[in-house]
């Protein structure tokens, strides 16, 4: 569901995630609304990260505070990617100074196989309802994202058991089990196509893919084992009518590949100049690309970065300017809503 603006016009983000001229190159940040905001964190001094995620009030909330701070061109639903493993029939918790730890691991195909089907308007509602919170609150010109993780990294995750920088676990049964990859990436794939899907039933005006650790593997371990399954769940969210943004991390190796899996908008990080990311994707929008450490840097540096992303963008419609991989804790939220400031500034169009 896109929600029309001024005289019926979609959302700045929404107009520029197809390609669409724009009054100004839209401007929102991975992981804007948590923990770097002591508003958010005076909410985790009460309740847990998944108690926030289970509680739409709360979840809007922490989505929306960002907002009252800059003005921001879209507000990212919080919850996180993992939240589908759940109803799936596994044990989610988040350790101190560790992450995210998934009980019992996936590690054969019997795992797979025992994993349950999801009725997403139910077992999510939480995000959904908190999707309908925060469209209900927000003007029209601003967008509303709604996400899920990829096949690949909710695969990973669950094989590893946690986060991983080797990935041994997730290779080995790429490579030594194709049946149990293939069962498990396929109950991925349809609950998070159909988890999307909803999303935007419920609000969303854009949805974003993370593909956050695809990074890890080769072009032709991406084309193999994983294109199939991201590509049928970027055409599920496609369908919906609404853009997609389809993000990794490290994919410097790898953009053509997920330019052919899908997406209206392809993320970049900041390990490639955006023009050059931008020109071997060919016809699709891009997304990013500020190195996110760059927000701790002195003004003027972080003027100059920014100023130079938008000088390779070249004002061409179709960029969303993003940073590229999310907020990290102690960033100041003056330099946040000096980079909003600054994108609106210097991209101004008549």
């Amino acid at each position: 569901m896109v929600v029309s603006g001024r005289n019926g016009a979609a959302p700045v983000l929404v107009r520029a995630a197809r390609g669409e001229k724009t009054p100004h190159t839209p401007v929102w940040f991975m992981r804007q609304a948590g923990r770097y905001l002591p508003e958010y964190r005076a909410i985790r001094e009460t309740h847990s990260l998944l108690e926030i995620c289970a509680r739409p009030e709360l979840a809007a909330e922490v989505t929306l505070q960002p907002l009252r701070r800059f003005a921001a061109d879209a507000a990212i639903i919080f919850a996180d990617i993992l939240l589908p493993v759940i109803p799936m029939g596994l044990s989610l918790r988040f350790a101190a100074g560790e992450g995210p730890v998934i009980d019992p691991p996936v590690r054969d195909a019997a795992g797979a196989r025992a994993l349950s089907a999801v009725d997403v308007d139910d077992a999510l509602a939480s995000t959904l309802d908190a999707i309908r919170l925060v469209r209900g609150e927000l003007d029209a010109e601003t967008a509303v994202v709604g996400f899920a993780g990829a096949p690949f990294t909710i695969a990973s995750y669950m094989i590893e058991g946690g986060a991983s920088r080797s990935f041994v676990e997730t290779k080995r049964m790429m490579y030594s089990d194709p049946e149990a990859w293939d069962t498990l990436m396929r109950r991925i794939t349809s609950t998070v196509a159909g988890f999307l899907a909803a999303q935007v039933r419920a609000g969303a005006d854009v949805v974003q893919v993370f593909d956050s650790w695809v990074g890890a593997l080769s072009p032709d371990d991406y084309r193999r084992y994983v294109l199939p399954y991201s590509s049928e769940v970027l055409r599920a969210a496609e369908a919906t009518g609404a853009p997609v943004i389809h993000f990794g991390a490290g994919t410097a190796t790898l953009l053509e590949l997920m330019t052919e899996a899908g997406g209206d908008v392809i993320g970049l990080d900041w390990r490639v100049p955006l023009n050059e990311g931008w020109a071997r994707i060919g016809g699709c929008a891009v997304q990013g690309n500020l190195d996110p450490i760059a927000l701790f840097a002195p003004r003027d540096e972080l003027a100059r970065r920014v100023d130079d992303i938008l000088a390779r963008a070249g004002n061409r419609p179709g960029h969303l300017f993003n940073v590229g991989h999310g907020l990290v804790p102690n960033t100041d939220p003056a330099a946040v809503r000096f980079v909003v400031d600054r994108v609106h500034e210097r991209s101004a169009r008549q």
